[in-house]
């Protein structure tokens, strides 16, 4: 473990920082030699590090494996042994140039393929990313409505628990409030059965009063046509004694003359 650690710090001091220091003061100065002394270094150490990847899953139970790691990398650095130099002109430099053309069609068909393949998966992404931002919408809702719905439940529970500790005042409130209603319903139905009955008293004393006054004045009526019946045939009596005298034209006219005074007392009554 101790080892592992300090073969990181030693690969990345002197492995990265410090050719990564030398690379900028050889573009700096411009100096060819060295400048192609660092490209070939990053080059060799590139193939370290994919190796590297694999070697540390693999071989790491290996003895002594991180001081080798060490020793690799100090012999890449040193300008006494130039193990990069040595490294990339006999093995990297001819399998490349023998590979070249190979490595440039896979890299323009990897190019190529990997464009496509990178709009296809934005499209796919930005499609599931549509698709979670909606269904977490619709959740969200869904989660929403049922808090709203919870909060009127309990604002409901506490209304009905509030109500039930005033319930009491309440219902004594509300019994005072219905026998107060019965009270006024039953003066009203009273008051309204005294109207109807004076109302039947005071017709049926008009009633009495018209009938009285239409029998009066029947009587009167009836009293007055005997009185004219009366003094019709008090004047009518000399008429008949005298009429053995008269003619049949006179008798016919007297006869006219006592109906016609029968007739107009009738319509007086």
């Amino acid at each position: 473990m101790i080892s592992n650690l300090i073969s990181r710090i030693v690969i990345l001091v002197l492995g990265t920082l410090y050719p990564a220091y030398a690379s900028y003061k050889a573009i700096r100065t411009k100096n060819v030699k060295e400048y192609v002394k660092w490209m070939m270094y990053w080059i060799v150490f590139a193939l370290f590090t994919c190796a590297e990847t694999f070697a540390d899953i693999l071989i790491s139970w290996v003895p002594f494996y991180y001081e080798l790691k060490i020793c690799f990398v100090l012999w890449l650095l040193s300008p006494a042994t130039k193990g990069s130099s040595i490294l990339y002109r006999k093995f990297v430099h001819p399998h490349f140039a023998k590979r070249e053309q190979e490595i440039d069609s896979y890299i323009t068909q990897a190019s190529d393929q990997g464009y496509y393949a990178l709009v296809s998966l934005g499209s796919k992404g930005l499609n599931y990313a549509a698709n979670v931002v909606v269904s977490t919408a619709m959740k969200s809702q869904a989660c929403i409505v049922e808090q709203f719905k919870s909060y009127s439940t309990s604002d409901l529970s506490l209304s009905e628990t509030a109500s039930a500790k005033s319930s009491p005042s309440r219902h004594i409130k509300k019994e005072l409030d219905d026998d107060e209603l019965d009270n006024r319903l039953i003066e009203e139905r009273y008051n309204r059965e005294i109207a109807e009955m004076a109302e039947k008293e005071r017709s049926a004393v008009v009633k009495r009063s018209a009938s009285t006054r239409v029998r009066k004045s029947r009587e009167a009526d009836l009293y007055s046509l005997q009185e004219i019946e009366e003094s019709v045939g008090d004047s009518d009596k000399p008429q008949l004694h005298g009429s053995k005298g008269m003619t049949s034209n006179e008798k016919s006219n007297a006869s006219r003359r006592a109906m016609r005074t029968r007739s107009s007392s009738l319509k007086r009554c």
